[in-house]
């Protein structure tokens, strides 16, 4: 007997196929982008207005008539250019961002470097425990940085600190963290400590993609594990360095919580010490925020610029090793 024919989304099975009606492919080609409204929406909310209430805000100053007392004495005004101008000119913020560059060019090395080498350590077969010692270092990134800052903060005061009666009961010297030269070691050890797990995973996520017959065959040609390491792991790994390169700059030149929490305990941080301290000191201790605003945009114009240009250049150069 004769199974009865089953029915399909267009009509019988077996039966010639029915072209969908232009109603329902309109409608099928449409459903993505309402599916694309709800991001949207927070997107231009949350994001694209602030950062063009920002840039408005930077065009604008406040003119004062007399006294400034009464209604109508203190207007807003047109400015152009001049709070560009005069944050470019900025002694502060100039000095806050060489302090930041020195800062960056501690953290960025060392974060990365150990990120990559803790990832090759766990990639090894001989390693034990890798779950445990894998959630170990990533834990410190799971910190909120306030909460950390405030910790390694107790941790440098003299006062407090049980490095420093250690140190004393030892008869060694105890170094002050929080004051001159040493400070830049002291911030750029909370932000390594926080930053090297969220690295490592990148990077370790990297190498467990890579494909174990590229292990065997480097073995069957006698490579040692440095050089598979060296030669293998590290060149097949570079899009991940890049990437966790690129989030480090800029990380870096946005630098707050560390400094801010620390300034506190020390005199040695002003309330200019990087960029973003000296746009939230105009903004909310001296009530400009034009001026901050103009200062935001030159900062985050900066931080596109170097990230759009090392993108760029790592783009070339693997062009390059493509082409060859």
């Amino acid at each position: 007997m004769k199974s009865p024919a089953r029915r399909t989304s267009y009509g019988v099975e077996g039966a010639p196929y029915a072209h969908p009606s232009p109603t329902a492919l309109e409608r099928a080609r449409s459903a993505p982008y309402f599916f694309l409204i709800p991001a949207s929406l927070l997107f231009l909310l949350f994001f694209a207005l602030p950062i063009g209430y920002a840039v408005w805000l930077s065009f604008r100053k406040v003119r004062v008539s007399g006294l400034g007392l009464g209604a109508g004495a203190r207007e807003e005004v047109w400015a152009g250019l001049e709070n560009y101008t005069g944050a470019l000119s900025d002694s502060e913020l100039l000095g806050g961002a060489l302090r930041v560059l020195g800062y960056g060019c501690i953290v960025v090395p060392v974060m990365l470097g150990l990120a990559l080498l803790f990832a090759l350590m766990l990639d090894s077969e001989k390693v034990r425990l890798t779950p445990f010692t894998r959630l170990a270092i990533f834990l410190p990134y799971a910190i909120p940085g306030v909460v950390a800052a405030l910790l390694w903060g107790f941790l440098y005061l003299p006062d407090v600190s049980p490095f420093h009666f250690v140190l004393d009961r030892l008869g060694l010297p105890q170094p002050d963290l929080l004051d001159g030269g040493p400070l830049y070691l002291a911030l750029s050890n909370i932000a390594v400590w926080g930053g090297t797990g969220f690295n490592m995973i990148v990077i370790y996520t990297a190498l467990r993609a890579i494909p174990a017959e590229v292990y065997e065959a480097a073995r069957l040609d006698g490579a040692t594990p440095l050089q598979i390491a060296l030669r293998i792991k590290i060149p097949m790994v570079a899009p991940s360095l890049v990437l966790t390169f690129f989030f480090s700059i800029i990380a870096t030149l946005q630098v707050f919580n560390e400094p801010t929490t620390l300034k506190p305990l020390t005199n040695s941080v002003s309330t200019t010490w990087s960029p973003l301290m000296k746009v939230y000191q105009d903004a909310f201790g001296n009530g400009d925020i034009h001026a901050a605003a103009a200062q935001a945009t030159l900062i985050a114009l900066a931080t596109l610029v170097l990230s759009f240009g090392f993108l760029r250049a790592a783009n070339r150069r693997n062009k390059q090793e493509a082409a060859r």
